[in-house]
């Protein structure tokens, strides 16, 4: 006998989801950005600081959304046509590779350079790379790429689900989103 699946995905994976994205719009909002100057500016120490204690947040809270989601059950996936399954996996998969580069080039980037990573309760974690500052360089300016790339595909992702929801009718949506919200799968299919 088989196990149906639930409707929605549950409240645990819910709020990871929903806490990444949020605390990834607010990381690269606080990207203090430009050059090596300019970040580790005194003018843009608490910029920096947020930026990186958020990152190493997404880090953690996306280690352990992955292992909630191998212990979860989720929704079954909506009927699709055989592209839009693939791309549906594609763009995940993309996510939750940039959800792990972005803070590893972001370490990598600033310990090659020769700084610490420097979190907001005044901690600062020293290199355990040797400098290499050409090398931290180009890793942060990869880094750069990965926070524009990150969301950019997140975009598309929120696009794509509002697509499901007005024009495929169907509950994809609605079933990344909590019970006490008023939306509802549409009727129509």
């Amino acid at each position: 006998m088989k196990i149906s699946s639930p409707p929605r995905y549950g409240s645990v994976a819910q709020a990871f989801h929903w806490i990444t994205a949020i605390l990834v719009l607010i990381t690269f909002i606080y990207g203090p950005g430009g050059s090596e100057q300019r970040v580790y500016s005194l003018a843009r120490d608490f910029d920096r600081r947020l930026h990186e204690t958020l990152g190493l947040c997404v880090f953690a809270i996306v280690a352990l959304r992955i292992l909630w989601r191998m212990a979860d059950r989720q929704p079954d996936p909506a009927p699709v046509a055989r592209w839009m399954g693939v791309a549906a996996k594609v763009v995940q998969g993309a996510l939750y590779l940039l959800l792990f580069a972005l803070p590893l080039t972001a370490i990598a980037g600033a310990w090659l350079e020769g700084h610490p990573l420097t979190l907001l309760a005044g901690a600062d974690i020293p290199s355990i790379l040797g400098l290499s500052h050409d090398a931290g360089a180009t890793i942060a300016r990869f880094h750069t790429w990965e926070g524009d790339a990150i969301l950019w595909l997140a975009g598309f992702h929120a696009l794509a689900a509002l697509f499901h929801h007005l024009v495929l009718k169907d509950g994809v949506l609605v079933s990344m989103l909590p019970y006490w919200l008023p939306l509802r799968k549409p009727s129509g299919r």
